[in-house]
């Protein structure tokens, strides 16, 4: 097959995908929204920009906004975001007439769902869903209900990580009697990459591995570590994709915290694999999410899991059967959860053997890209 790519080509998910499809020996088409200039042998690279996505240096990872800019820029993105679609989807219809593929792949509706919608030709689309799109964006102004609803009106097929946000769509306008996918993000877990470590690990190490995001509550985590250290002084905690972010830097001082705490740059898939292993516990203080792909990797390294009480985790984690679900607007409740994986060995051990099977059966990554291509023929024929 011929298939065009609208996405963030920094992103590990759009690579992960598309890596896939080069293997199996398909041509691949990248019209990346941020510049980008990814390690993988593509038939052709583009760059749309779409809402002030032009400013973006060059970069290997999506940046990590500050934490004091981030709320602003989502909220400007929002609402000024969509007033630049019709032109930049002028400019995705030059690379698809130029192209021609089989058939379009759009990851995330704001805005690569929303762009490839509006360039939308008689060419097959896909529009995979990201956890906050419904949640957090698509209520958030007018322009972006529109679009969300237009996204989702033109697309072909529809690829989810969770079920709840098949449900959504369909709310939105997707049509009951269209092809849907339910399957990780990021198109699965690579066990080769991320597996459990050779013996349980032994010292109190707590991961955070969500980053600087607007709907990751990072602020009740780091007041809910001394909480944690007042029980157990011994825990340490590392947090991914925080290194020199300035609130956390400020936080950890307030807190007096910063013996405990290591605040790491964003890693490599294999770098992070291997801090998983030498965790005992993944926290995910998110309140807008779908399956975030960080989670099913701690997990599938045998990391316990703690996150945040939404629906979409729920899918996924049966509180103290392989997980705890708690309250990630309440240090206190978050100290707690995190407390009680640190303490408990049974707990933990049972949980490690439940979620292997659960990445096994669910979330594979071959598994789950062999649906993924059942997907698209469906899509194709349909």
């Amino acid at each position: 097959m011929r298939l065009l790519f609208v996405a963030d080509g920094r992103s590990p998910t759009t690579l992960n995908w598309m890596r896939h499809w080069i293997e199996r020996g398909d041509e691949i088409y990248l019209a990346s929204t941020f510049a980008c200039n990814p390690d993988l042998p593509l038939k052709g690279l583009d760059f749309t920009p779409v809402a002030f996505s032009r400013a973006k240096k060059l970069t290997s990872f999506p940046s990590s906004a500050s934490t004091r800019t981030l709320g602003p820029r989502t909220v400007i993105r929002q609402w000024l975001g969509p007033l630049t679609i019709p032109r930049a989807a002028r400019g995705l219809k030059a690379v698809i007439e130029r192209v021609k593929p089989d058939l379009i792949h759009a990851m995330r509706i704001p805005y690569e769902g929303m762009l490839a919608a509006d360039a939308y030709s008689d060419i097959p689309l896909i529009v995979s869903v990201w956890g906050n799109d419904f949640t957090l964006h698509a209520l958030s102004t007018p322009l972006m209900r529109h679009y969300t609803h237009w996204s989702l009106s033109v697309a072909d097929g529809l690829h989810t990580d969770c079920q709840r946000d098949v449900r959504l769509a369909k709310q939105w306008g997707y049509s009951v009697n269209k092809p849907t996918l339910v399957a990780p993000g990021n198109g699965g877990i690579r066990t080769d990459i991320f597996y459990p470590p050779s013996a349980p690990m032994e010292k109190p190490v707590v991961i955070n591995p969500r980053g600087i995001r607007a709907y990751v509550r990072n602020d009740v985590f780091f007041k809910a570590i001394p909480l944690v250290l007042e029980k157990m002084p011994q825990a340490r905690f590392v947090c991914s994709s925080m290194a020199g972010e300035a609130q956390a830097i400020q936080w950890i001082r307030e807190l007096n915290i910063e013996h405990a705490v290591q605040l790491q740059p964003a890693l490599p898939h294999a770098q992070m694999a291997e801090e998983f292993r030498r965790a005992r516990v993944i926290v995910s203080p998110s309140v807008h999410d779908g399956t975030p792909n960080s989670l099913l990797e701690g997990m599938a390294c045998g990391c316990f899991p703690v996150a945040g009480n939404l629906e979409s985790i729920r899918e996924w984690i049966t509180p103290n059967q392989n997980g705890l679900l708690t309250d990630a607007t309440n240090p206190r409740a978050l100290a707690d959860s995190i407390l009680i994986a640190l303490e408990n060995k049974d707990l933990r051990t049972k949980a490690a053997g439940h979620n292997a099977k659960l990445i096994a059966s669910r979330a594979e990554y071959q598994a789950c890209m062999a649906q993924a291509e059942t997907f698209y023929k469906k899509v194709l024929s349909h």
